[in-house]
């Protein structure tokens, strides 16, 4: 392991990582976010989802530095008096889930018919890319909606596991779209050069060309917009839990803590909305600097 790490380390990527500040800054939020939220039972200060343990008496307490704080709730409590640190790191423990989920779904999808798309061509190229089309015209929260709808018709009884269901199935379904268009692009000009010509004149069955020569050389462009879109999944898995579609209330996400802070905002709570969004922007904007970073260092051209 130490082994493989060095050798990044002295790679090309490790050199570019190293020179830019702006990638280490990200990468090192994007580190402490995700192990917070890794460890969430041991790192949070107390269990906000365990109802045995809150105290309505302790409802909508002030951050530590106002007179009315208690270093027990460094950053306040709701209106349940769950203590927004906590719920905080178990709130990005979700989105994070969440959102790695459904672009892992994703790029499985993408690149699976993007490949299929490029490399076979003729008729079934031109149905999946009219199917990307049409898929570009339903926005995440159309499907969300309608998924939830048919759900809660079919499995009435099943609301917990039915909103992340929803929220992984909606973003996957808006997300593998770009994924398949960048591998088709990119498989349509590899299937043309000469190392797949010469696999196919000594008898390489096409299966085997589209996975161990054509597929290694179109997932430069995948990795860049995989991680970009990690932050673009855990923003709609947000908007999804504050419009009530995604995560239940006794399992908050990041955008359900917003919403749930947002009937305060203007009555003087602001920490319940603040703290969360602060923290959705935060984990948010590392994982773009990092994809920034990563689509720069994987351009030759800028090296």
């Amino acid at each position: 392991m130490r082994g493989i790490w060095m050798r990044w380390w002295d790679s090309d990527i490790g050199y570019s990582f190293r020179r830019s500040p702006t990638a280490m800054l990200a990468a090192a939020i994007a580190l402490v976010c995700g192990l917070a939220a890794l460890l969430a039972p041991w790192v949070a200060p107390h269990n906000p989802f365990d109802l045995a343990s809150l105290d309505l008496a302790d409802a909508r307490l002030p951050p530590v530095w106002y007179p009315e704080g208690t270093w027990r709730y460094p950053l306040g409590t709701d209106d349940q008096g769950r203590d927004i640190l906590s719920a905080l790191i178990y709130g990005a423990r979700i989105s994070l889930f969440v959102g790695l989920v459904s672009v892992a779904l994703s790029v499985a999808v993408g690149v699976a018919l993007g490949l299929l798309a490029g490399f076979v061509g003729g008729w079934l190229d031109a149905l999946l890319m009219r199917l990307c089309d049409v898929m570009l015209s339903f926005p995440a929260i159309l499907i969300a909606l309608l998924i939830a709808g048919v759900g809660k018709a079919l499995f009435p009884n099943a609301h917990e596991t039915l909103a992340f269901g929803v929220l992984i199935t909606s973003i996957t379904l808006t997300g593998w779209v770009q994924y398949a268009r960048t591998v088709r692009g990119s498989t349509l000009v590899e299937r043309q050069k000469e190392y797949v010509q010469a696999a196919r004149v000594i008898g390489v069955a096409p299966w085997r060309i589209m996975l161990r020569h054509v597929l290694p050389n179109v997932l430069g462009p995948v990795l860049v917009l995989a991680t970009i879109h990690v932050a673009t999944a855990i923003i709609t898995e947000a908007t999804l839990s504050f419009l009530g579609v995604g995560a239940p209330p006794t399992a908050p996400s990041l955008g359900t803590l917003v919403r749930i802070g947002n009937d305060y905002l203007f009555s003087g709570e602001w920490w319940i909305t603040i703290f969360p969004g602060l923290m959705l922007v935060l984990i948010a904007l590392s994982v773009n600097l990092l994809g920034d970073w990563l689509r720069d260092a994987l351009n030759p051209r800028l090296r």
